[in-house]
């Protein structure tokens, strides 16, 4: 059976989508995947052991010069590929207009979510099977359902296995050989009003120092760098990876022993790998998104008056790491 996955972005909701096709494919024998994803979160589906092809999409960096895209040939080739396979399901799995209106165009019977269920409504007018899933449910789980009602099988009740493969994560060779004792920090985030304080990281680094355990920064951007190096320079035990791939973050996640994470998807990367991470929510309520999995902590001032993180010291922290 051929099933063609659209879930093109975040790299959190991408993450979220991988153990409905570990539940499938545990369920339903000879099931094969394909993948329509933003092209910057292409390598994501393809760690996991049952997806065959990934077809990258580059809606966000075509918007921004949608001309330049036809004319190069990437769009009409982007189409060639979603069109170029017959799929017994093409599945929605984002239920946003934009999504819809790519299952809409591939070949084979198109499934999504109920014009309730959806985040968008109106993408549910795409689909030739529409299903109802309560939305009050963590999107892991949503995911899960929406797969279990399209294929047909009971919705497995253990918790999600992401069925990422190990062996297909290439690390830094600066990082290889990291001390059995390090922690893996992850700062940065993609608003500013998701951020821990610096001055907090550069606590809890000294706390990880006097325990006898070395940290690893990592950042994605230039202000995440400079950010990290202040960090360090000010922790004895902390260290600034180099500029890493996503597979080499995970890879580093893999070999960690925790990692304090605020709301972002290295957080929920870090889960899907199984790496005990606690994770930190201010302005966001992590019920419905926060990162899922074994070993998964959430600290949150959500409730907090003033998202005010008085939850959230770095005493704290460190206690609930338990390590």
């Amino acid at each position: 059976m051929k099933i063609l996955v659209v879930k093109m972005s975040s790299m959190g909701d991408v993450i979220h989508t991988l153990p409905a096709l570990t539940d499938a494919s545990n369920a339903l024998e000879n099931l094969h995947f394909d993948w329509v994803v933003e092209e910057g979160f292409a390598e994501i589906p393809r760690w996991h052991t049952r997806v065959d092809n990934v077809i990258p999409v580059a809606l966000r960096r075509w918007r921004k010069q949608p001309l330049l895209a036809i004319q190069s040939g990437e769009v009409q080739h982007f189409f060639h590929k979603l069109r170029e396979r017959q799929y017994d399901y093409i599945i929605d799995a984002q239920g946003l207009v934009k999504s819809a209106l790519l299952t809409g165009l591939s070949k084979g019977k198109r499934c999504g979510l109920d014009f309730n269920s959806a985040r968008e409504p109106l993408a549910a007018l795409f689909y030739q099977q529409r299903n109802k899933v309560a939305k009050a449910e963590h999107a892991v789980t949503r995911t899960r359902q929406l797969f279990s009602q399209i294929l047909n099988y009971p919705l497995p009740t253990e918790m999600p296995h992401y069925g990422i493969d190990t062996q297909r994560l290439k690390s830094h060779p600066t990082l290889a050989n990291l001390a059995e004792k390090t922690l893996l920090f992850i700062h940065g985030t993609s608003r500013d009003n998701k951020c821990w304080p610096e001055a907090h990281w550069i606590e809890l680094g000294n706390l990880a120092h006097q325990a006898g355990y070395t940290v690893q920064i990592v950042w994605g951007n230039e202000e995440e760098r400079q950010r990290s190096e202040r960090i360090a320079a000010a922790c004895p035990s902390a260290k600034v990876t180099p500029k890493l791939k996503l597979a080499e973050v995970a890879a580093l996640l893999s070999q960690t022993k925790a990692a304090v994470a605020v709301d972002t998807g290295l957080g929920h990367l870090a889960a899907a790998l199984g790496t005990p991470t606690i994770s930190l929510y201010v302005p966001t309520d992590p019920k419905l998104i926060g990162a899922y999995g074994p070993s998964q902590t959430h600290l949150s001032a959500f409730n907090d008056i003033d998202n005010s993180m008085t939850n959230l010291f770095p005493e704290r922290i460190w206690a609930t790491l338990q390590l």
